[in-house]
């Protein structure tokens, strides 16, 4: 059975229904030096994912400290072929405690320019094909950002833009200052964070108060149905918590059973499960990958062919959250 098309497919044609996360790639989180053990790691890791069919490689400026970027970089210096083969997608907002103060969000016109070259000098490419805001800024401008856009756009460094972890009234202001509309909405979603999901089906209930902050949501998978802005899922495997052969939470044990149950059902891996279920949703949500095992990125695939059925989807819905629905 064919998968439904993607809205980011509508902009550019050839993404893949799954996105690769990069943010496992490069070594330590600091000034530590990459080495040739980690330009294979990242090697093994990418040609999995390739080799799946996945096309959307995702990075952020912070991953690893830059280095992220900088080993993916150096496997496209080594393979020239593998740019034109990839949609290249990164981030930019988030700043590290230096000398001007602690860690911060920053979507200044300024620092996103500046953010998004060094992130191209790093990935050694003169565009990418998609650059997302990684968080909320309380400080600011829509003005601002947007021509940091245009600038980006007319200087060909970046083809479309996005946002990340963003709520629907976030990105509906953000997009009226705006010439080109936004692409991607990054953030947590799936069977290990249910709020984007909960803050529709429990609003009006008392159970909606069971999970803090799942109101902020409120609208958010609605309103990028609706302007075709492409859902895309971190923390889309829940970290292990249920395709594991024990929970590490007696919490998640129902579901990490359940997850296997479904899993044994129809061939698949417990990957496949957690995937699929994130994209029998009918926003076409994309899974980002975010383990860099090779074995565990090619389970992967399991997912794009396996579609659940209602009742299977609700019975994790339900497992995963710990109750019945009101």
């Amino acid at each position: 059975m064919a998968l439904p098309s993607l809205p980011l497919q509508q902009h550019l044609p050839s993404t893949s229904a799954l996105a690769f996360g990069c943010m496992g790639l490069g070594g330590t989180w600091d000034d530590t030096p990459y080495t040739e053990a980690h330009v294979a790691h990242a090697h093994a890791a990418v040609e999995a994912a390739l080799d799946i069919g996945v096309t959307l490689f995702d990075h952020a400026d912070i991953y690893t400290r830059g280095k992220a970027e900088s080993v993916f970089g150096e496997l496209m210096r080594r393979q020239p072929s593998l740019r034109d083969r990839v949609v290249l997608q990164s981030k930019c907002g988030i700043r590290f405690e230096d000398e001007e103060g602690p860690k911060r969000f920053d979507l200044s016109r300024e620092y996103i320019v500046a953010a998004t070259e060094a992130s191209l000098r790093r990935l050694g490419t003169e565009r990418l094909d998609i650059l997302l805001l990684h968080r909320p800024d309380p400080l600011w401008e829509p003005e601002e950002i947007a021509l940091a856009f245009r600038q980006l756009r007319e200087q060909g460094k970046v083809r479309h833009f996005g946002v990340s972890n963003m709520n629907a009234g976030q990105m509906a202001w953000l997009s009226r200052s705006l010439d080109q509309p936004l692409v991607v909405n990054q953030f947590e979603i799936g069977l290990g964070h249910l709020e984007p999901i909960e803050s529709g089906t429990t609003f009006n209930d008392v159970q909606a108060g069971t999970r803090p902050g799942a109101l902020a949501w409120a609208g958010t998978l609605e309103h990028c149905q609706q302007h075709g802005i492409q859902v895309q899922a971190w923390a889309s495997l829940a970290r292990g918590r249920f395709s594991g052969e024990t929970a590490r939470d007696p919490a998640d044990e129902a579901a990490r059973r359940l997850v296997h149950t479904v899993a044994e059902r129809h061939g698949v891996s417990t990957e496949g499960v957690l995937l699929a279920w994130l994209m029998r949703h009918p926003a076409r949500i994309q899974p980002v990958i975010g383990s860099s095992h090779p074995a565990r990125i090619r389970a992967c695939a399991d997912a794009l062919r396996l579609t659940l059925t209602r009742g299977e989807w609700y019975a994790l819905y339900e497992a995963a959250r710990g109750h019945a629905l009101p």
